[in-house]
Order: structure tokens, then C-alpha cells, then sequence
């Protein structure tokens, strides 16, 4: 069973490039970082899948971020993702959220907005609003909109075995000009018959076979694809020496230390008030030094 992993492929014949996305670990290592309702795992599980079919577009180093925001009880998802496929992802939402809520429901009125930052180069950011029933429909407008390349996505999140799946496939025509529309809705209906235990558990050569026996397909070297969180102990100490210093012993006073909780991956990093002082002593001796 391939899970975690990004596989590439073309219609060779047919001027349409495809992506299966199968994740499993990943996917569970977002959704245990906090207590999440149902219904929010579920469409996190969606958004992390869309943003790694994505980040498969990617033809430079740099990351692709893609986040819902609305002013519903779910304010915010997003999930970041990187040309390494390295995936993070987390949401703000309140607890009453029923187990059935629709994108809509949970958002209400929201947009989405997907940033591209190239490691060198100008970053961008296309925004659209909630147009559609669900999170693939949105993108699909969304591509339509900004790309005018024609995509369908299909989005997947369940069981299997009684842990947490997410999966989905894109077909987008290339930009060649030359794929047929007649072709590309012939690979819609194909796509369309994909069930959720073949999604969560086939190979990909096996997958594609099954759905596409009648094409001749070519497909690339898979990808894993990795939950990754930046944080560390360093980047808290340096969030720590931002703050005013009364602020500080202010917390320490009446907490005994000062803890920094990653929402992404849901560590905590402590520091007691020996760490804190050295901190800031290290802080001021590098600005005299800077001075100098």
C-alpha cells in the first residue's frame, strides 16, 4: 500500500497531466497536533491533499500556501507546502462545530486565497471567494479564474483499517493548447468512478490501470511527501527576546516559567527564568557588538 506519496503523471496522447495523492500519516500527524471537530479533520484532510497536488506545480524552490478564511466558527485553515513536499497545516475554529458541517457551514462567508513564494523571485497571491459546494469545486473555479487551464479535482478523506486516510486525483490539460475538450470529459468520467478503498489502498500503477486501461499513460517516479514543521527551541528563544523584558518577568513572576506552543505540530518549548535571563544577556551583548 503507497501512502504519503505524490505521483505524477501524462496522457501522453492526450495533452492532460494528471496527480494521485495518497496520504495516511501525514495526513494523521495534522489532524492530532490539537482536538479538532470532526468536520473541521475532515476538510483539513482535503486541504492538505489539494495542497500537495499543488505543490506538484511547482517548478522552482519555494512553497505554496493555501488558506480558508471566513467568519464562521471556523475563521481559518491552511495548509503550507514546499517544492521538498514537505506539508504542515493547522485551523482555528470553535468546538461546536456538528460532525455533518458543510465548507459553508464552517466558514460561512470567507474567500481562498493560495500564495506561491519562490525562494527567488516575486511572491504572488490570487484570492477568490467560497464559489462552489465543496473545497474541489472551489479550486476548480479558482484555476479557472486565474490559470484558465481546465482541472478537476477529487478530494477523499475517510477509514480504512481504523486510521485516518486523505486522498485525491487532479487532470488539468496543458497549457499547450492542444488537448480536445471531448478527451478531457472522457477523463472526467473515468476519474469519476475512482471509490474510496481503491483510493486509500491501491498502488498507483494498479490505481491507474484500473481507471484508465484504455489510455496509454505514463507515469514518473512517485514523491513522499512529509509532515514538517519549522519550529525549534531556537526560533521560541528568539520569539522570546522580541518581547519587552517587564513583560516577561512579568509572566515568570507569576508562572515560574514561560512556555510557546506550536499550533502546527502542537509542542511546547519551556524556558525557565535562568534560561530567559541568559537569553537576554546574550541578546544585549550581540547588540553592543553591533554597535561597535
Amino acid at each position: 500500500m503507497a501512502n504519503n506519496m505524490l505521483n505524477r503523471y501524462l496522457f501522453e496522447n492526450l495533452s492532460v497531466r494528471g496527480e494521485l495523492v495518497q496520504l495516511d500519516e501525514t495526513y494523521q500527524k495534522i489532524i492530532t497536533s490539537k482536538e479538532y471537530p470532526t468536520a473541521v479533520q475532515r476538510l483539513l484532510g482535503e486541504l492538505v491533499v489539494a495542497t500537495s497536488l499543488l505543490t506538484a506545480t511547482l517548478k522552482f524552490e519555494g512553497s505554496i500556501t493555501v488558506q480558508l478564511q471566513g467568519d464562521g466558527p471556523l475563521t481559518l485553515a491552511v495548509i503550507n507546502g514546499d517544492n521538498n513536499h514537505n506539508v504542515r497545516g493547522v485551523a482555528r475554529c470553535s468546538d461546536d462545530i456538528p460532525d455533518d458541517a458543510s465548507i459553508h457551514d464552517m466558514l460561512g462567508k470567507g474567500h481562498i486565497v493560495i500564495t506561491i513564494e519562490p525562494k527567488d523571485g516575486e511572491r504572488y497571491q490570487g484570492v477568490v471567494g467560497l464559489e462552489g459546494n465543496d473545497l474541489s469545486e472551489i479550486i476548480e473555479n479558482y484555476f479557472a479564474r486565474s490559470e484558465q487551464l481546465k482541472t478537476r479535482m477529487w478530494l477523499r478523506v475517510g477509514e480504512h483499517n481504523g486510521q485516518a486516510h486523505a486522498a485525491g486525483m487532479l487532470i488539468q490539460v496543458m497549457p499547450d493548447g492542444t488537448g480536445s475538450a471531448e478527451d478531457f470529459e472522457r477523463l472526467e468520467q473515468l476519474t469519476d468512478t475512482i471509490k474510496n478503498e481503491e483510493l486509500f489502498t491501491l498502488e498507483a500503477n494498479e490505481l491507474l490501470y484500473r481507471l484508465y486501461n484504455q489510455e496509454t499513460v505514463k507515469l514518473y517516479e512517485p514523491k513522499p511527501i512529509t509532515f514538517f514543521c519549522s519550529c525549534s527551541h531556537e526560533r521560541s528563544a528568539a520569539a522570546i527576546i522580541t518581547l519587552n523584558r517587564q513583560e516577561v518577568e512579568n509572566i515568570l513572576a507569576e508562572e515560574g516559567h514561560i512556555s510557546l506552543h506550536c499550533d502546527y505540530c502542537g509542542t511546547n518549548y519551556t524556558f525557565d527564568p535562568m534560561e530567559v535571563a541568559e537569553l537576554f544577556v546574550q541578546a544585549n551583548q550581540q547588540g553592543s557588538q553591533q554597535t561597535h
